[in-house]
């Protein structure tokens, strides 16, 4: 293998690893914010005591996140030296305006947020679990804007071979960003939600703290039942700016070979796609379904494969794949929360074991689904780092291979001791359960000096 596929899978798996940990941390960010609310608006002890057991799952993401998240800037200059060169006059600023934004709000209020119950008022120990939540959402706002960037670039102009910024604001908003990012940050919600929900259903499987579980999961498929079908919206909207802004990529997603003419385009539901021979083998399709869906027309054109260099085509059976079963999932959760209203219509949500054990499998789905997606955005992009301007074999580091693999296998240890750890630590905060016992701030001192009152 060269340098630039050794660097592409190294890349490439770094995301993997790193993305699971700001996904949740974005969700978990909006969850804590609703449970603090609802304790300061009711008073409600079940309410504190959640906020004091989900933040400490949050805290744990989010360290693990900042760890690999600097590791992954770090592979722009050893992986990908060349492109960081060409491109930093447009990249650096978003990355850096995520620094000054995201990581000193989350940085400058995650102490009071953790620790500060007993330090600040309540109404300050809000402020700082929403600061904290809108840091989360600001670095998704930055690195979204990066990427949508390279699948759709804008704002900018090339002048001896070097991208120079022309206009900030068209780079930050360029065509794919508004659902670039809004299809993330559901993403994210959708994702600790059924995190959320599948540990409650567990433990209430278990029968542990059932109170307590019981409102830890009716929060959770509350923010599931409104993220749930506003996603599955937000996601065709997606593939109708993928549609206009990267035809390739469609055409990759869909296993379309042939420009549909006098008929409309046939959704393919399962196919092994044949790049070789440019043709899917045991085909299942859907009449004019692609059409129906890209151009809400049942005879609308939709480009194909062919109609690209091979050269310039995405590897088809990746994207094509991966697309499908980031979609399923997706549809998956839509159906759970159907079946959780119909619980709820009968007064049976919290009785069903068929319905809380499904809710404890598809726990991890979120995550597959969301690193699926990248794939499919990352792979359907290919063979352009920047799209259809720089090519990714052009922004390799110009290293030996041997250096790429010494460097993947070091990270491959050191990302095995950091999930590991994060494992261990993980179950044993979910082991010990929520705190009873301790007293509650502010609510136990005014208790106290009614006491000394009397």
């Amino acid at each position: 293998m060269d340098t630039l596929l050794l660097s592409r899978i190294q890349f490439g798996l770094t995301t993997a690893f790193h993305i699971i940990f700001p996904t949740l941390t974005i969700g978990m960010g909006l969850f804590l914010v609703v449970v603090e609310a609802l304790w300061l608006k009711t008073k409600d002890e079940l309410y504190y005591r959640m906020y004091r057991f989900w933040v400490k799952i949050f805290a744990i993401h989010f360290a693990v996140g900042v760890v690999t998240g600097i590791t992954l800037e770090f592979e722009f200059g050893t992986n990908f030296a060349v492109f960081s060169q060409r491109v930093a006059n447009v990249l650096a600023p978003l990355l850096a305006y995520e620094g000054m934004t995201a990581f000193f709000l989350e940085a400058g209020f995650l102490g009071i947020m953790l620790f500060g119950w007993k330090r600040v008022p309540p109404v300050l120990h809000f402020l700082a679990t929403c600061l904290v939540a809108l840091g989360a959402t600001f670095s998704a706002f930055w690195i979204m804007a990066a990427n949508s960037w390279m699948q759709a670039p804008a704002g900018f102009e090339i002048k001896d071979g070097i991208f120079m910024l022309t206009s900030l604001k068209k780079a930050i908003f360029n065509p794919a960003f508004p659902t670039h990012i809004t299809h993330m940050l559901l993403a994210s919600y959708e994702t600790t939600a059924f995190v959320v929900a599948g540990i409650s259903a567990y433990y209430l499987l278990k029968n542990q703290h059932t109170l307590f579980y019981r409102r830890s999961l009716g929060l959770a498929l509350i923010m599931a039942a409104i993220v749930a079908p506003i996603q599955v919206v937000v996601g065709d909207l997606k593939g109708l700016a993928v549609a206009e802004l990267q035809p390739a990529k469609l055409a990759a997603m869909e296993a379309h070979w042939e420009t549909n003419v006098e008929k409309g385009a046939e959704f393919i539901a399962f196919a092994i796609p044949d790049s070789e021979n440019e043709r899917n083998l045991y085909e299942i399709t859907v009449p004019n379904m692609l059409s129906l869906l890209i151009t809400h027309s049942l005879n609308g054109q939709i480009k194909g494969l062919k109609e690209f260099p091979k050269e310039d085509r995405p590897n088809v059976l990746v994207t094509f794949w991966t697309f499908r079963i980031m979609v399923g999932i997706g549809f998956l959760f839509f159906v759970l929360m159907l079946w959780a209203g119909h619980l709820w219509w009968r007064r049976r949500l919290f009785d069903s074991p068929m319905f809380l054990k499904a809710l404890v499998v598809v726990q991890p789905f979120g995550f597959a689904a969301t690193i699926l997606g990248w794939v499919t955005a990352e792979m359907g992009r290919q063979p352009w780092l920047v799209y259809g301007v720089f090519r990714t074999s052009e922004g390799a580091s110009p290293i030996a291979p041997g250096n790429v693999v010494w460097s993947l296998i070091m990270f491959g240890l050191f990302f095995g001791v950091i999930g590991a750890s994060y494992f261990y630590y993980t179950i044993q905060t979910l082991q010990k359960g929520p705190e009873f016992d301790s007293p509650i701030p502010h609510v136990q001192r005014l208790a106290d000096l009614q006491s000394a009152d009397k």
